[in-house]
């Protein structure tokens, strides 16, 4: 069976920086359903399709076809005060960013605690970077009428709650 619209695809990876270094390494297959249900980076999903179970894919992403471009908007200084007092770098928080008046909430990440402020930062911690994504395609599956429907793949045997 061949990468197609709607089906399940399976695949171990890796992910590298510009420079080599692996970031990531995936040896249990991890699943996405195919076919622009956004399961997985559009660019990697481009070059899968057609391929076969055993294949191997190696797919080079500039940073907007990955995590985006840094953008130096995204880090704010707030008051220390604003903050639990156990606040420590790397804990992350939800908010909204300044600059914004929608309710998108981003995941920020704090990058630096003094006595007065704490540094966060909302930019994934891959963003800004070309990044290169290997990968070997272990399985391949019809997707069933509930994932199609759902637009994600449902582990077998496991409840699914939505």
């Amino acid at each position: 069976m061949i990468i197609s619209k709607d089906t399940v695809v399976s695949l171990t990876y890796e992910l590298f920086d510009s420079e080599g270094e692996l970031l990531e390494k995936v040896e249990e297959p991890v699943s996405y359903l195919h076919g622009g249900y956004d399961g997985i980076f559009p660019l990697v999903e481009e070059a899968l399709h057609g391929k076969k179970i055993g294949q191997y894919c190696s797919v080079t992403m500039q940073p907007d076809d990955a995590f985006g471009e840094y953008d130096h908007d995204l880090v704010e200084v707030e008051a220390r005060s604003a903050f639990p007092a156990d606040v420590a770098v790397g804990m992350q928080f939800e908010g909204a960013p300044e600059s914004s008046d929608d309710e998108d909430f981003l995941l920020y990440t704090v990058v630096d605690v003094t006595d007065d402020e704490v540094t966060v930062d909302g930019n994934h911690p891959l963003a800004g970077k070309t990044l290169s994504f290997n990968c070997t395609v272990t399985g391949v599956r019809h997707a069933t009428e509930e994932e199609l429907e759902h637009g994600h793949v449902h582990d077998e045997g496991a409840p699914h709650l939505h």
